[in-house]
């Protein structure tokens, strides 16, 4: 990973509706150095997908919140059947499989409390494996858009610079 290729991913990052074109003109390459470089960050699996960033709001889904989830017996077994489980309800955006006194970090987002209530009545509490659980309502959220690079060598982060 060199300055180029830190500098494609910000770009990216920021905006990946960018043309080759476009994004060939701010990193300061040839449109075919900068479509080899692309391709070559996909198959090294360094870019995974590109996607829209939706407002949950705007989905009717008002209150996010994070659900913390005891399981047992722990077991990879377990871990993997509750996530496939979690994967497919509607309400979660996002699992975490973690360490602590917790083994998963559920983020959730629903239209209101009593909507929170019911998944976590119905759909938590429901389940076997679940020892104890607990909620946080999210109040904001601000999420890094952009990641970069850490150079290995000195645990630094990688500047692409303004290209």
């Amino acid at each position: 990973m060199d300055d180029i290729d830190s500098a494609i991913l910000g770009h990216l990052q920021r905006d990946a509706r960018l043309t080759n074109r476009e994004l060939a003109h701010l990193v300061g390459v040839a449109p075919s150095t900068c479509l080899e470089r692309v391709r070559r960050l996909r198959s090294r699996g360094v870019i995974t997908g590109y996607h829209a960033a939706v407002e949950p709001r705007a989905l009717g889904r008002s209150l996010q919140a994070l659900v913390f989830a005891r399981l047992r017996p722990l077991s990879r077994e377990v871990i993997t059947g509750f996530r496939a489980y979690l994967s497919q309800l509607p309400e979660v955006v996002s699992i975490l499989v973690v360490s602590g006194d917790e083994d998963f970090v559920v983020q959730v987002a629903v239209p209101d409390i009593e909507q929170l209530h019911a998944f976590l009545m119905d759909r938590f509490s429901a389940r076997r494996e679940v020892v104890s659980f607990r909620s946080s309502v999210i109040y904001q959220q601000t999420t890094t858009r952009v990641l970069t690079p850490i150079d290995p060598a000195t645990g630094r982060l990688v500047d692409p610079g303004t290209r």
